[in-house]
Parts: C-alpha cells; structure tokens; sequence
C-alpha cells in the first residue's frame, strides 16, 4: 500500500527546521504555534520516532532531515508541474549544499535569474557530498566525480587556489623561499578544521606533512582581508585575488604552482528534470570563471 503523507505535517517540519522555531514557523504558514506542534506530533506519531529536537534552535533528527527534503523535492515537482499547465503557484525551495568559495566568487551569478527560493548550506566540498548521502540537501557543490546514489554529477572545472600573503610577511618569514622549516614556522590561515587546501599546498611545495601553526578565519572575504593585513599565509581562490596580486598587495607564492580542486554539480535525480535550466546556468558560469 502506497504511504502518502499529509502536505500540512510536512510543510510544518520543513518550516521549523528551516527557521529553527515553532513560533516562526507558525508565523511563516499563517497559523499557531499549536497548530504547528500538533502537525508535528501528529507526523512523529504516524513515523514513530522523532523529528525535532526541540532547543534552541530546534534541529532535525536525521529522519526528519530526510522527509523535509521529500517535502522540497515534492515542491519543485509540483511546481514544474503548475508552470507545464499553465498555473502559478509559489516558489519552490532549494536546499544546495556549496563550498563557500564558490559562493564569494561565481555561484550566486549562476542562480541568482531562477525563480526559486534557496537555502544554501556551507560546507567544504571534500565533505558536501555527506549532505546529499543524509538526504538533507536536494544539490551540492562537491569534490567528489562520481555520483552519489540517486543523484546526477557534473563536472564543472577546476577552481584555482594560490597561496598567497602579503609583501611584508613573505619578508619575514619567506626570505629564502618556500622551506619546510619556514612553513613550521610562518603563521598560516585556515577556514575551518575541514579545510585541508593549506596542507595539500605543503605536501605539493615540500614532499611532505608539515605542522601548521594557524589562524581559523571561516570567511571567503575575511580570509583575503587577513592575507593583506599579514596574518598569515593562505590559500586564495584565484578569482578573488589576481587583481591583489597585479597590484602587488598580496604576493604569489608558487606562481608556477596553483592548486587546482576539482569541484562537481550533484542534484538529486528525482529532480533533475526541473532543475535541468538551473544546472544548465551552474554550469555555464562555472566554465565562464573557474
């Protein structure tokens, strides 16, 4: 027997994981904090297990993660199916999983003409791919070349990286170039503790592992702010520092040696059909920048 479920319970679920509240999601749907709980109760009753953790804020149990996404994927096809018959209805909504250089540099160009509602998750793209094996995102920006289960891949080039820092600090702490000992030594930038394009660069330059002493800065811009005040040294996607380099306010390091990373446009083969516009832009953008 097919399991249909009830439109109302699911476009509550996806509403407080989204917003993180009962109240805002009661406010966004129109109606009260107690319809939306027993529409939730009502849903966790008929699955038989949780799907809030209820906090502040509240956040999805995996299984509620999972049929929150079934509820956007719903809403793109049925909203594929209004435009078809000629109908109007509201936006759908996207949940995209994307590496944050690629946002600061040419994804929101890409999406930016498509009727849609986006909520786009950051995440390194050695580890986006998690989010579409967990069922939480309907898209994602990865590193990874083959698809994961259930979803269509694209190759979308190579963003380039060049490690970067500012003429004072390569005085400093470069004055005889790129050593293993220098590199133990020179304060580097990190975005996050998944960020491993620091390490990649050394093992590249060196031939091996070195420990790095490093800042934490978790901001696309913030990171190329924290290259010209001399923080310290870092990966830079080439799209937001060339012109810093032409005018020699950051210095290349390896100017014959940029790391280049692989990235891919994953979407959930249930939806490609009415995405197929979305990943055609994703596309052409990424070829026309990175």
């Amino acid at each position: 027997m097919l399991l249909m479920y009830d439109p109302a319970q699911l476009s509550a679920l996806s509403a407080v994981i989204r917003l993180g509240a009962f109240d805002a999601a009661a406010h966004t749907l129109g109606v009260t904090p107690s319809a939306i709980s027993q529409r939730i109760k009502a849903l966790e009753d008929r699955i038989g297990t949780t799907l809030i953790q209820r906090g502040t804020p509240c956040t999805a149990t995996p299984t509620g993660a999972r049929l929150a996404r079934h509820f956007d994927d719903l809403t793109i096809l049925e909203t594929a199916l209004a435009a078809d018959i000629g109908q109007t209805t509201a936006p759908a909504r996207l949940r995209v999983a994307v590496n944050a250089d690629s946002l600061a540099t040419w994804f929101l160009p890409a999406i930016a003409d498509h009727p849609m509602l986006f909520d786009l998750l950051i995440d390194d793209q050695d580890h986006s791919a998690d989010w579409l094996r967990k069922g939480e995102v309907s898209a994602a920006i990865t590193g990874e070349a083959g698809p994961v289960q259930g979803c269509d891949s694209f190759p979308l080039g190579a963003l380039t990286y060049r490690a970067t820092a500012s003429p004072t600090f390569v005085l400093q702490h470069f004055p005889n170039g790129v050593t293993a000992e220098a590199l133990a030594t020179a304060p580097a930038l990190t975005f996050n503790a998944k960020d491993a394009l620091q390490n990649r660069w050394v093992e590249m330059m060196v031939g091996k592992r070195v420990p790095l002493n490093t800042h934490l800065v978790p901001s696309s811009s913030a990171f190329v702010d924290a290259s010209l005040l001399g923080m310290g040294w870092g990966m830079n996607p080439a799209a937001l520092i060339d012109g810093l380099i032409a005018e020699g306010k950051l210095v290349d390091l390896s100017p014959e040696r940029p790391l280049l990373t692989p990235l891919h446009w994953q979407v959930n083969r249930l939806v490609a059909k009415p995405l197929a516009g979305l990943t055609a832009s994703i596309r052409t953008a990424a070829k026309q920048t990175i």
